[in-house]
């Protein structure tokens, strides 16, 4: 940065020659003459000093400020010099450390056999740099990231270390948290899903001849009710107790929490007493938990199977759970069900669907968006879209979401495809801004799986940056069942913040889902679908007249709107306008329509000047 100190200083050596030879020189003036070479060369070495002190100076203001800690030791190893940030590191102060073998500071980590690679890196390379642990003056240890280098002489001779060191104790410690987030559930502490189809691959490959792997995956039945009774934060202790006594059951086995309400449990044994093991766990298990004076018993539904018999990989085996697990709650809760292959082969017409399904998600090109119109029932007026999600098969045309979407949810695929129905909705909303069409909001359905799995405000944030959407063009439909599926757990608070971030929420399907109204007027809503199933039979069936006319009332006093679905004849619409119901979607006022299709409409209607779709369809049935 700077030149070297040098006595190449052509003033000085004039000086000095001037003032040897100022006592032969004859005259006063030559002496005179002398005098004033002697004074410049004396200031010139006088300015060649003060620079080096600066120098100096500004050397050690520089290692003052340093984060990192600087070590200066002679060729024996001993400190002569640290900084500030080396006290702040290890403690020790440079009086406490001046004279001491660096060495010394080291913590009992290292053999003999890394000093030996370390002075003789240090000797031949001149360089060494890696980790090490060294321990601070109060005793602890902690890791430091070390650089050392080698000063040396004219001759070649090392004469001093120079050490630079970072503490890296609070990056190791991110890096534990980051793999116990990647592999802990953090509740319980027990392996989560990702850790457990390691454990389980590790396990089967390990496996000797003679031992077989039992395994469970467990439900806990209305443990909903439990968070609605108790609070969300009972829950959660009651579920670290549950996975506790788990783990303390089967000694030497795996334990691990899958999310939600649901554990796995994994064992080795040489026994064949599978069904006893699996009764055993529901005794031990089913016994009371007691928790501030409340005693607890839960009911079990547990899906089981056995390795290698009923299959050699873990994600077979895991597939081979779950599907005798939805066997089990299909025959009624606190029940258990052993995988059998009967029931591979009810999913084996499927299977092949599911594939094809995986496939369509992969590649986007046979999965498409329809559009169908929300209207005002005043004017027909068009005030919203909802996406509805289309299977066109190259083979076999286009597949019911009622044959696709159980299989989606069941296989593990809702998550993925809802975030494609979330991008595709809001790359055609951004298109449609671009081509000036109407801007009305475009309701999405969002499933029980999307909120349980926790990536849909991850999901809506990034599209909406992605496509420069506001997020009040882009409504949630939650249904009625997601209120009631224990893995969502409490989502009133997450709605809420969805609905400050500028989405309107809707409840889907109003009706036909049993919650409890005393549970829906804490939810943050914008509205209420009210299902066709209330719709078909007006005005005719007095029992669905009574329930529309009760529903419309209690949402005017929730200051909610209301939605009917299914509206398809002049009697149902003349009835909900006659009831106070304000919009309305159903073929009455417009089918599904691809976004081609839409956009068509749309262009041919505002060239003839007329009114959108619906509402030239609701003139004419009103003429």
């Amino acid at each position: 940065m700077w030149p070297a100190f040098s006595l190449n200083r052509p003033l000085l050596w004039i000086g000095l020659a001037a003032l040897s030879a100022s006592v032969w020189l004859p005259g006063v003036a030559l002496r005179l003459a002398a005098a004033s070479l002697v004074a410049l060369g004396l200031m010139d070495a006088w300015r060649q000093v003060r620079l080096e002190h600066q120098r100096a100076r500004l050397g050690q203001d520089a290692l003052a400020l340093s984060e990192d800690g600087v070590i200066i030791t002679d060729a024996d190893n001993r400190i002569q010099a640290v900084n500030p940030a080396f006290t702040r590191i290890t403690g020790y102060t440079a009086e406490e450390v001046r004279g001491r073998n660096a060495t010394t500071l080291s913590a009992p980590r290292h053999d003999k056999a890394f000093f030996e690679r370390y002075w003789q890196t240090l000797r031949t390379t001149g360089r060494w740099e890696g980790e090490i642990w060294n321990r601070r003056k109060h005793g602890d240890e902690y890791p430091e990231w070390l650089r050392v280098r080698a000063v040396s002489d004219d001759r070649g001779r090392t004469t001093h270390h120079v050490c630079l060191f970072t503490d890296i104790s609070m990056h190791k410690a991110r890096e534990r948290d980051l793999r116990r987030i990647g592999f802990e559930d953090p509740l319980t502490g027990l392996p989560n899903r990702r850790r457990l189809h390691d454990l389980l691959d590790s396990r089967l490959r390990h496996l000797r001849a003679g031992e077989s792997l039992d395994m469970a995956m467990i439900d806990i039945d209305g443990f909903k009710s439990i968070n609605d009774g108790l609070g969300v934060e009972m829950g959660d202790r009651l579920l670290a107790r549950f996975g506790q006594r788990l783990a303390g059951h089967v000694a030497g086995g795996v334990v691990g929490r899958l999310g939600g309400d649901e554990f796995l449990v994994i064992r080795t044994t040489t026994f064949d007493d599978h069904d006893h093991w699996i009764a055993g766990l529901q005794a031990h298990l089913g016994e009371p938990f007691e928790i501030e004076g409340h005693s607890l018993r839960f009911g079990l539904t547990i899906g089981s199977c056995r390795a290698p018999e009923d299959g050699r990989e873990s994600g077979v085996l895991f597939q081979r759970l779950e599907s005798a697990l939805y066997a089990a709650k299909r025959h009624g809760r606190n029940h258990s069900q052993r995988f059998r292959p009967s029931l591979d082969m009810q999913d084996s017409p499927q299977l092949g669907l599911v594939n094809e399904l995986r496939h369509a998600l992969a590649t986007g090109t046979q999965l498409e968006l329809h559009y169908q119109g929300q209207h005002h029932l005043a004017d027909g007026a068009l005030v919203g879209l909802e996406a509805l999600l289309r299977w066109r098969h190259p083979r076999d045309g286009m597949i019911s979401p009622a044959d696709f979407i159980p299989l989606a949810e069941r296989h593990g695929l809702m998550a993925s495809l809802g975030n494609w129905v979330i991008d595709q909705a809001l790359a055609q909303l951004a298109r449609w801004r671009r081509l000036g069409m109407p801007e009305v909001p475009v309701w999405v359905n969002v499933s029980a799986l999307q909120m349980f799995q926790g990536e849909l405000e991850t999901a809506l944030a990034a599209g909406l940056a992605r496509h420069g959407i506001p997020p009040g063009l882009l409504g949630l439909e939650i249904t009625e069942s997601v209120l009631l599926d224990e893995r969502a757990g409490d989502i009133a608070p997450r709605l809420g913040v969805l609905r400050e971030r500028g989405h309107p929420i809707a409840i889907d399907d109003f009706g036909t889902g049993y919650s409890s109204l005393g549970y829906l007027k804490k939810l943050p809503l914008d509205k209420l679908k009210l299902d066709r199933a209330f719709i078909k039979a007006l005005p005719d069936d007095r029992a669905d007249a009574a329930i529309v006319g009760a529903v419309l009332a209690m949402a005017r006093g929730l200051e909610l709107q209301v939605i009917a679905e299914g509206v398809e004849t002049i009697a149902q619409r003349d009835f909900l306008q006659a009831a106070g119901c304000s919009l309305v979607q159903g073929f009455l006022y417009a089918r599904p329509l691809p976004a081609e299709l839409l956009e068509a409409q749309w262009q041919e209607h505002d060239s003839a000047g007329g009114p959108p779709g619906g509402a030239r369809v609701a003139a004419e049935a009103t003429a």
